[in-house]
């Protein structure tokens, strides 16, 4: 893992290190491609001329027929067990070229380089890898770690406002789960984030970072502690999975989630009301989310039921006893689950607090 403004310019000398590839294979969306093809085609073009293949881009595409078209173009391409990926882009395009890896000739080499910041702080890092069923998010997929991970906060400057505000729902989520301190900096701090401070912006991704590198480096395969990664991602999955991933961004699905998880944590483990107003304040500030779809909330429960955490069916939820602490719960009363649901639409849209305003 490398982190530092200015890294794209040394793609090759970073590929360089890893060792010898028959060749090279970026995987991105044709927007990504457009952006980075200068900077990047002059680095890759030292070593040996790249092939590109594109994939399309947001979630929709985040599925088995993606993974298929991304492999027949590489077997076409000539790729073979010495040649190495490289996933340029966000979440679903790494998530994707990530399988892909795991799965063409059984395993071969990949690269990282995130562009959004939900791929830098948070989908990058750990080697989770995968796509989405009609049933559900994220139910095929591998661990699959990559050779190299390059983020460049800098290419974060030509991210769209929608895209870049959604992904600080991840940079919250390490702070609830993790760190009271960044917590309380991004409470401090919001308005300037959201101004793509560079300072700022260095600091919120380089301790997401670290935090996430922590948790997986103690739990490889999400057997336990990795869990709590997931806080706001049960409810904001079956946002996704519900609205056949059209309407939210996934940060966005995930701040739902977040408000949502805040709540059930107060009427569920005592969560004291201090913590769950400042998560539901902090995530109001990234900006305006997409409306609540208008599902029923037994409909949002079935989708939740195929959660991966689900065990035999029944639900199991990260929430947080308070702020910089997370852990996971079973034996969640449904009816309460579903009050939520119920409530959410109408008690979570209220006024932006005042920066740095804690309620109680």
């Amino acid at each position: 893992m490398l982190c530092g403004r200015g890294l794209l310019r040394r793609v090759a000398a970073e590929i360089g290190q890893l060792g010898n590839f028959s060749s090279l294979h970026v995987i991105a969306t044709p927007t990504v491609w457009k952006f980075l093809r200068p900077s990047l085609q002059r680095g890759l073009s030292r070593r040996t001329k790249p092939h590109i293949h594109l994939m399309d881009e947001g979630e929709s595409a985040k599925n088995l027929s993606t993974v298929e078209k991304v492999a027949r173009s590489l077997a076409k391409a000539g790729a073979d067990r010495q040649s190495l990926l490289i996933a340029i882009g966000g979440g679903v395009t790494g998530d994707v070229a990530g399988f892909v890896a795991a799965s063409y000739l059984r395993g071969v080499a990949l690269v990282q380089i995130p562009t959004t910041v939900v791929a830098q702080v948070d989908s990058s890092i750990g080697g989770k890898t995968g796509v989405n069923l009609p049933e559900g998010k994220n139910l095929v997929g591998a661990f699959y770690p990559p050779r190299l991970v390059l983020v460049d906060p800098q290419v974060l400057k030509t991210l769209p406002e929608r895209e870049f505000r959604s992904g600080l729902a991840e940079v919250i989520k390490y702070g609830v789960i993790a760190d009271a301190k960044l917590f309380a900096f991004l409470e401090a701090n919001m308005e300037a984030i959201l101004k793509r401070d560079a300072t700022a912006l260095a600091h919120i991704i380089r301790r997401s970072i670290e935090i996430k590198a922590q948790v997986v480096s103690r739990d490889e395969k999400e057997s336990g502690l990795r869990e709590t990664l997931n806080f706001g991602h049960t409810f904001g999955h079956a946002l996704e999975s519900a609205t056949r991933y059209t309407r939210f961004q996934h940060g966005e699905a995930v701040a739902w989630g977040m408000m949502c998880a805040a709540l059930l944590g107060h009427e569920s483990i005592d969560t004291p009301p201090d913590a769950m107003s400042r998560i539901v304040a902090l995530v109001r500030r990234m900006g305006p989310l997409p409306e609540w779809p208008k599902i029923s909330p037994e409909r949002l429960l079935e989708f939740m039921r195929s959660d991966k955490k689900a065990r035999e069916g029944k639900l199991r939820f990260v929430l947080t006893p308070r702020i910089g602490r997370a852990g996971s719960y079973d034996g969640i009363s449904e009816k309460v689950v579903l009050c939520i649901l119920r409530c959410a639409p109408r008690c979570l849209c209220g006024p932006v607090s005042e920066p740095g305003k804690r309620h109680g």
